[in-house]
């Protein structure tokens, strides 16, 4: 993989789409994780998708129209916001930690001391 600079000959995978990423999506498959662009299921692709359930790893992965056919047809959808909660709470904290200049260990040494 790291000699060719792509995924063209890896013998670790079922499946390889090059050509057109997003076809990858409409694999007959159980979940459907869209974790990187957002929009990416919408109106013209959703009748092709093969999944019980999405769940959004991107940013609004799936556009107003997509998720009300896919709703009809049973499709379970689990919202960007639910799915990334933690991670952005993470994040969140992380943040609060740099502006502050606490430096890493301080917080829960400061948790142990008053436990």
């Amino acid at each position: 993989m790291i000699e060719n600079k792509s995924f063209i000959g890896y013998t670790k995978c079922d499946k390889i789409e090059i050509e057109n990423p997003l076809k990858f999506m409409e694999s007959k498959v159980d979940y459907l994780i869209p974790a990187a662009t957002e929009k990416s299921i919408h109106k013209v692709n959703a009748p092709k998708l093969q999944c019980k359930a999405i769940f959004e790893g991107a940013n609004g992965p799936t556009t107003y129209a997509a998720e009300e056919y896919l709703i009809s047809k049973g499709v379970v959808i689990a919202p960007d916001l639910l799915v990334n909660g933690g991670g952005v709470t993470c994040s969140y904290f992380e943040w609060l930690k740099n502006i502050d200049h606490v430096s890493p260990g301080k917080m829960t040494k400061k948790f142990d001391e008053n436990s």
